[in-house]
């Protein structure tokens, strides 16, 4: 029967299985009444899904926001229709590429680049998803995004065959930046495996499979839930007296003596967790998100 749950559980999700449906059996699995996921898989990857439970959905922004670590396996000299090993192949060009042009070429997507999104990608355009009209054949006008590649490095390389580990930031198609690659050094290239290792301060070794969740009985999967604060790590603390902390939770703008700016973890003084605020111009803390109180003070079960 389905309870209420607050936490974060880090699953790693296997191949050949969408986010959607490994986040339906992980929400059967631990009785959750509600819950999300921070960051959409394709069916193709396996890796890190962070999913949210109950109040920590309402900060699922935070890891969705993060940067992503990848480790990504590319094959040069074929194209395909999705940009990965699923698709048509639309194209081939010379193999054996050597290892300076690759070096080359891998330096130009380093930092900030202009990547526009690839017609297979849940993005709308007139109310529809890309992929669907990808399906029925149509190609659309995709406006460029500007996204940060903080690490393209080579791990290894088995003749065409190259492994990549990938730092980035929200919003960057790994399926696309393959694509892009392999323009770039003249050959054609597609994704044939990704696997996300990161979101933010999470790594997949702190995740847990679909099988090992099956395996536990209901308290030690209620054991494997993180606290909602691990989802705000990266965010300053800011507690607030019991004086203040009412008119904190009722959405009033409270004047402190805090010169710090943005946006913060916000707790009752020595005590549980009450939400997240921006601290503006000032020294005004508003309130961006709160929780309810049955949830304040982490993860229960």
């Amino acid at each position: 029967m389905a309870q209420r749950i607050d936490g974060v559980l880090l699953l790693d999700k296997p191949p050949g299985l969408s986010s959607n449906a490994a986040l339906q059996e992980a929400k059967r699995l631990c009785g959750a009444a509600k819950a999300g996921h921070a960051g959409t898989l394709d069916p193709l990857a396996s890796g890190l899904l962070p999913l949210v439970f109950g109040e920590a959905t309402k900060f699922a922004q935070f890891a969705l926001g993060a940067d992503k670590e990848y480790v990504a396996r590319v094959r040069l000299g074929i194209a395909t229709a999705t940009g990965d090993v699923e698709g048509e192949v639309i194209g081939r060009g010379a193999g054996g590429v050597d290892g300076e042009r690759l070096e080359g070429a891998l330096a130009r997507f380093r930092g900030e680049i202009e990547q526009v999104p690839p017609m297979y990608a849940a993005l709308k355009h007139g109310g529809r998803p890309l992929y669907a009209l990808a399906r029925e054949g149509r190609t659309v006008e995709r406006a460029p995004r500007r996204v940060t590649i903080r690490a393209l490095e080579l791990l290894s390389r088995a003749g065409d065959l190259i492994e990549l580990r990938i730092l980035c930031s929200k919003g960057t198609y790994v399926r696309q930046l393959a694509h892009d690659l392999g323009a770039a050094l003249g050959s054609g290239a597609h994704l044939a495996a990704l696997r996300r290792t990161a979101v933010g301060g999470f790594r997949v070794e702190q995740a847990i499979g679909l099988g090992a969740l099956r395996a536990l009985d209901p308290p030690g999967r209620s054991a494997r839930l993180l606290a909602i604060e691990s989802l705000l790590a990266g965010l300053a603390r800011v507690e607030l007296p019991a004086a203040l902390s009412g008119r904190f939770l009722d959405g009033q703008a409270l004047r402190l003596d805090e010169a710090r700016r943005g946006r913060c973890r916000v707790y009752l003084e020595r005590g549980p967790l009450l939400g997240v605020g921006e601290l503006r111009a000032a020294g005004e803390l508003h309130a961006v998100r709160l929780l309810a109180r049955a949830a304040r003070g982490g993860a229960s079960g």
